[in-house]
């Protein structure tokens, strides 16, 4: 066998594994099988599909590494609850969500104007007694609450900001229809163990894991418009990213 030849064959397989695997998702999406839900044996569904199981294998393996599955040896497949995925990129909560075609929703707990801290107002750069708009909320996708959202933003780059309904609205694009619109963020992760309030919020039990991040946005020109702070549920949050070596 030549090497193009074999180049072909090997081609041909990622098409055909990857068409499975997009059929399966879309089948997720539409709402035919649902979250949590097992799907079909391998057996069965390798016949429905008209692949091999060796195909399939592919195809469900590739859905698991992106966080669509999740398999459990002794029960088979099952499809994963809603999450979010975030990748190299600068995204809302509500453009993650579309872009994996969930619907999502907000529970508004805070939305006020007041005086900024010390600290915030010196992260922010603004001058001392300087407003701030601050918003939180528990963000859903699918029903399912995935977390809670903390952030501070200065009144003055976008004075519309409390008129807003962020029970409906994106704060990011409300931002950049005030022109203080995030281009570049400072992004910390940790780890926090789930207070009596978040655990409510979330639904889960206190002292529960959770994901936290810790960001400064920027604008083009490198000015600090928002600060935020957002608890995820560590079953419900996935961080993508690609790490280079240093060449020397």
């Amino acid at each position: 066998m030549t090497s193009e030849l074999a180049s072909d064959i090997i081609i041909q397989q990622q098409h055909r594994y990857n068409a499975v695997a997009q059929r399966i998702e879309q089948q997720i999406r539409e709402g035919e099988i649902a979250a949590g839900s097992r799907i079909l044996g391998e057996r069965e569904l390798a016949k429905l599909l008209g692949v091999s199981r060796v195909t399939l294998r592919r195809a469900l393996g590739e859905l698991r590494d992106r966080g669509v599955l999740v398999s459990d040896q002794a029960k088979g497949w099952f499809v994963a609850p809603p999450n979010v995925s975030e990748q190299n990129v600068l995204r809302s909560f509500s453009e993650m969500a579309a872009a994996r075609g969930l619907a999502c929703r907000s529970q508004v707990i805070r939305s006020t104007v007041r005086i900024a801290g010390f600290e915030e107002a010196e992260v922010l750069r603004l001058e001392a007694g300087a407003q701030v708009f601050e918003l939180a909320r528990v963000r859903f996708l699918a029903g399912e609450a995935v977390g809670i959202e903390e952030s501070l933003v200065p009144l003055q780059r976008a004075p519309s900001l409390p008129k807003a309904d962020f029970s409906r609205q994106s704060l990011y694009v409300a931002m950049r229809d005030a022109g203080a619109g995030p281009a570049i963020a400072d992004y910390v992760l940790s780890a926090a163990l789930a207070t009596l309030e978040q655990a409510k919020l979330l639904r889960v039990p206190v002292g529960t894991a959770l994901l936290t991040t810790n960001a400064i946005a920027r604008d083009v020109n490198g000015a600090p418009v928002e600060l935020s702070k957002t608890f995820f549920r560590g079953d419900r949050y996935r961080f993508l990213t690609t790490l280079k070596a240093e060449l020397r």
